[in-house]
C-alpha cells in the first residue's frame, strides 16, 4: 500500500498537482486484519511527507469486530478514530463529527 501510494503521489506531482493527500483506503477490498494492520502502522506512511487521511467511520471491520450494525457503530468508530490520530492521521473522515472532535482533541493532547 505504501509503495503504491508513493508511486501515485509521484505521478500526481509530475502532472503538476501540488496538494496531495494520502488515503490508505480503509475498508476497500481489505480484510479486518488488513484494516487493523494499516491503522497500527499508519505512522509508517508519515515519511512519504504528505498529509494522511483515513476514513474508519462506521466501516464493516468495526461491525465484524463488534457484531454491531452500521447505525450502531459509534463507539467502535470513536476507538478507531483515536487509534488513527495517535498513529499519525492528519485528516479523519467521519459521520459523527461532534463526537469525533472530542476524541481527536483528547488524542492530540495525549500525543502532545
Amino acid at each position: 500500500v505504501k509503495d503504491y501510494l508513493s508511486n501515485q503521489a509521484s505521478i500526481a506531482k509530475k502532472a503538476g498537482i501540488k496538494d496531495i493527500i494520502i488515503d490508505v483506503g480503509i475498508g476497500f477490498g481489505k480484510t479486518v486484519e488488513h484494516n487493523l494492520e494499516l491503522i497500527k502502522r499508519l505512522d509508517e506512511f508519515t515519511d512519504l511527507e504528505y498529509p494522511i487521511l483515513i476514513g474508519p467511520s462506521r466501516k464493516s471491520f468495526i461491525g465484524k469486530l463488534t457484531g454491531k450494525e452500521v447505525e450502531d457503530r459509534l463507539e467502535g468508530t470513536l476507538s478507531a478514530v483515536a487509534a488513527c490520530v495517535l498513529n499519525g492521521a492528519n485528516i479523519v473522515r467521519v459521520h459523527d463529527v461532534k463526537e469525533c472532535k472530542q476524541v481527536i482533541i483528547v488524542a492530540e493532547a495525549i500525543n502532545g
